[in-house]
């Protein structure tokens, strides 16, 4: 079995202790690195090529880690940002759409579950409380409004669902920003949804679900 290695890093001695403790009860995961400081962090990153860095938003000198994320030699590291909600919005803004994030209030459980998605190269974003509310309510109807949307909309869903920006999604599917935004809006009325992380929520939800065709 492979394993997964971790790096993680935070201000406080007890997240690092709880974060260890959680990654070491699974089998697939190897924290190598356990930093209080950016600078150990950094240097962690650079010698030891981790598949992903866990790291506090909080911590001085976040845009070194977010340049050495997108430039570093080690391409396939991911970064995780080990936040509280109230950071979500400017992480949202500030970090490069490879990231992840993943809330302090999530259960062990569903923590390890993440950092399994995000190790299979996929990007993760939060779902916000009252997000959470708002996908119990589509419940079971997410999969019958998808069938609304055209193959288009599903393209751009997926997409959003991986973390590109609108930006990075004209550019693969060679169409502006501005026609981007038109079909988010569509898609949005058409989910009965808000925004792109209950949309990215809804688009993994159905990709992790077995189905007899495309996976």
């Amino acid at each position: 079995m492979r394993r997964t290695n971790v790096v993680i890093a935070d201000r406080h001695p007890v997240v690092l202790q709880g974060l260890s403790n959680v990654l070491s009860t699974a089998a697939d995961f190897n924290v190598i690195a356990s930093c209080s400081d950016t600078a150990s962090c950094i240097q962690a990153i650079r010698h030891l090529a981790p598949d992903i860095a866990i790291v506090d938003p909080a911590m001085p000198e976040l845009a070194a880690l977010m340049g050495l994320s997108v430039n570093s030699e080690n391409r396939s590291m991911h970064l995780v940002f080990f936040a509280s909600s109230e950071d979500c919005e400017m992480l949202l803004d500030a970090a490069p759409f490879t990231c992840s994030i993943v809330l302090k209030d999530t259960e062990p459980e569903a923590l390890v579950e993440s950092l399994r998605h995000i190790a299979n190269d996929r990007s993760l974003l939060p779902m916000m409380p009252s997000d959470s509310i708002q996908s119990q309510e589509q419940g079971a109807n997410s999969d019958k409004m998808t069938t609304a949307l055209t193959d288009r909309e599903r393209q751009i869903m997926r997409l959003v669902s991986e973390g590109l920006s609108n930006k990075e999604i004209g550019r693969r599917l060679t169409i502006s920003v501005g026609t981007i935004k038109v079909h988010l809006h569509n898609i949005f009325q058409k989910l009965e949804i808000s925004n792109r992380t209950v949309l990215a929520a809804i688009a993994i939800g159905q990709h992790d679900r077995p189905t007899g065709g495309e996976r």
